[in-house]
């Protein structure tokens, strides 16, 4: 029978606080795991179940991530999911200021880097730990007026192969999922954005992205965060180095018709 306990374990989830980042950490902890998450919103901090362990940390900030993660990892971690990233601008390459580029590149990709620095050492001496990164089918699929979120989300791929090699050897897993289209608040502002930027019925945004997909269908947040599960037990053991999609099969982000 497939079990997916995970007593004992220490898993860190970036972003946490809520949406997707909620519901990974709350799938962690109904397996057995102490939880303990970050965001940059402190009032979804506030509001954490008292089961979670909450701090406002803005992952950006290499000094913010080291002071939260220093505490942590004294004690050992196990987990570590790198969820958190903004949108980013939607708009043509000429049109995308570069601070908002950096910003992009800074939450989505640097971030992974910081958390993934602090742990490594620790899961390295414990022989033994997991490390999932969120990219997107943007990681695999360009988009129009999405340069820096592609682009981060791609570099996610190459981060995550790359730690693979380095910490298979000490028993570590890297691994990387690719969600497609997420029901919920985050999906409704990429929609408005992009119906803005090609003045477009929001509505018609919506279909466009569900054209997109074999299945027809956007997906819930359950669904990655039980893939997660998965591969954060024992099951998963042999998996390293992969991207994994969620996304019913995305054959187009951007349908031109």
């Amino acid at each position: 029978m497939l079990s997916t306990n995970l007593d004992g374990k220490r898993a860190v989830v970036t972003a946490g606080g809520s949406g997707l980042g909620l519901v990974i950490a709350e799938t962690l902890s109904e397996a057995g795991a102490n939880v303990y998450v970050c965001d940059i919103d402190p009032e979804s901090i506030k509001t954490l179940p008292a089961h979670l362990s909450g701090t406002v940390v803005d992952v950006s900030d290499p000094e913010a991530v080291e002071n939260w993660l220093i505490k942590i990892v004294a004690d050992g971690v196990d987990i570590l999911i790198n969820n958190a990233g903004i949108s980013g601008p939607t708009a043509a390459i000429e049109d995308i200021a570069v601070k908002d580029w950096q910003e992009c590149l800074r939450t989505n990709l640097d971030a992974m880097f910081f958390c993934s620095r602090h742990v490594a050492a620790h899961m390295k001496e414990a022989n033994t730990g997991v490390i999932v990164n969120l990219s997107s089918t943007a990681g695999f699929l360009g988009m129009p007026l999405r340069a820096p979120y592609v682009a981060a989300k791609f570099a996610i791929v190459g981060l995550t192969k790359t730690l693979a090699m380095e910490l298979g050897p000490y028993g570590v897993r890297v691994n990387a999922i690719a969600p497609g289209s997420i029901n919920g608040p985050r999906m409704d502002r990429v929609i408005a954005a992009h119906a803005e930027a090609d003045d477009l019925n929001e509505e018609d945004v919506r279909q466009m992205y569900t054209r997109g997909v074999s299945m027809g269908r956007f997906q819930d947040p359950d669904e990655i965060a039980d893939l997660i599960l998965y591969l954060t037990s024992e099951h998963a053991r042999s998996i390293n180095g992969q991207l994994l999609s969620v996304d019913g099969h995305t054959e187009t982000l951007y349908p031109r018709d």
